[in-house]
This record gives structure tokens, sequence and C-alpha cells, in this order.
């Protein structure tokens, strides 16, 4: 086990090629789906907080549920669209980073809908009233609130960035897990365990938790910001 953290660091400090290759194809891959995604969901999540027609509750109840939706099944549902004989076969893009994408994009648009959704609902319990009072619609009101709360929103996507990177099922279903094309740190970590190559699945493990780590001081620090606005310093003049 000590010789092979040995292998691993030498393999992260020498910046090997196929460690590198598969990192930044899974940054890509996460990065791209959850831009798809925030442009949907934002919308989405802005959209429900201010709506209200029959029927509400019981898609605000779905869009809850997905938010435990298993990856496999993403995965198998976005299969199944893609594969040859499935509605979308002719576009030609399943075991692809394409196909990646969509499935990761699949996977973390309830995750912003939904926080992004009860975010705009607790800003408009407080401001609200004074954005309806200057003649805002609901949607606008609503726009308006994620774009004053760009802190809270750039949480949300971190928080779905951490989803998507983290994931290993849907990608491995629709990507097929081939060298140098749709390998991730994931897939690839589950495929070097099973073949006993130990030192590649440690380095892409201690890069993968270092990606998370990031992600969580971001997230720390930008929830401290939150709670005091005012504790950020001042540049000298």
């Amino acid at each position: 086990m000590a010789q092979s953290l040995r292998t691993a660091l030498d393999l992260i400090g020498g910046a090997d090629a196929v460690l590198l290759r598969t990192v930044a194809l899974s940054l890509g891959v996460s990065a791209s789906a959850c831009v798809l995604a925030a442009a949907l969901g934002l919308l989405a999540g802005a959209w429900l907080a201010v709506a209200r027609f029959p029927g509400h509750r019981v898609l605000l109840l779905l869009l809850n549920t997905l938010l435990a939706l298993p990856s496999v099944v993403v995965g198998l549902t976005v299969y199944l669209l893609l594969s040859r004989g499935g509605p979308l076969g002719a576009m030609g893009i399943l075991f692809t980073p394409t196909a990646m994408v969509i499935a990761q994009t699949v996977l973390v648009l309830p995750v912003i809908a939904a926080l992004s959704r009860q975010l705009v609902v607790d800003s408009l319990r407080d401001g609200g009233d004074q954005l309806r009072s200057m003649g805002a619609g609901p949607l606008t009101s609503a726009l308006l609130m994620l774009l004053h709360d760009r802190w809270a929103v750039v949480t949300v996507l971190l928080t779905a960035f951490g989803r998507a990177i983290a994931e290993v099922g849907a990608v491995m279903i629709v990507g097929g897990n081939i060298a140098g094309v749709t390998r991730v740190m994931t897939t690839s970590i589950a495929l070097e365990t099973s073949k006993g190559d130990l030192p590649l699945a440690l380095a892409l493990g201690l890069v993968l938790l270092a990606v998370v780590a990031l992600l969580n001081t971001a997230m720390a620090l930008i929830a401290a910001r939150l709670r005091d606005p005012g504790s950020a310093p001042v540049p000298a003049r």
C-alpha cells in the first residue's frame, strides 16, 4: 500500500500524461454539464418559485424526488434515448463525451432547479414586496433575486459540479469507459482498481479528493461571506 501511494504521488508530481488527460476530460465534461444545467435549472427554479397552477405541488414533489435520482437510472435512460434503436440514435453520439455531458446535465438539473427555487422563495419573502411595488412582474422579480444573491447561486452551482464530477454510473453507461476518449476519473478508478493497477487509481483518487476539497473550501468561504458581508477586507487606496 505504501509503495502504491509513493508511485501515485510520483505520477501526480511527474504530470503523467494519462493522468492529466483523464483529469482534463473529467473536469471538462462536468463543467460543460453544469453550464447547460445552470442555463435551464436557474430559469426553471425561478419560474417554479413564483408560478401557481394546477399540479404545482405535484411538480415540486417530483422535483424533490429527482434530487435522489440514482446516476445509473439517468445513464440507462440516456442510453435508451441515444442507442441505435432509440429516438435520438441517428445523432450517433453514444459512447462519446457529448453523451456523457447530456447524462450529467440530466443528473444535476434537478439539483440546480430545486436549490435555486428555494433560494428565490426565501429571498422574495424578505424583499419581494419592494420589487412588486416598483412594478416588477413575478418572474422578473425571481430572476432579479437570483442576480442579487449571486454568491448563493455560485454555491448552488458548486454543489451541482461536485455531484457531477463524483458520479460514476451515468458516464460509464453512456460513455463506455473508452481509454483516451470517454474515461474520466471515477470510471478510471473503478477500472484500474479491478485490474490491480493501484498506483494510477490512487493518483486519480487523490486528485478527485483535492477537487472536492477545493469545492468545499469555496462553498465555506462563500457561506462566510453571506453570513458577514462586511468582513471582506477593504483594499488599500
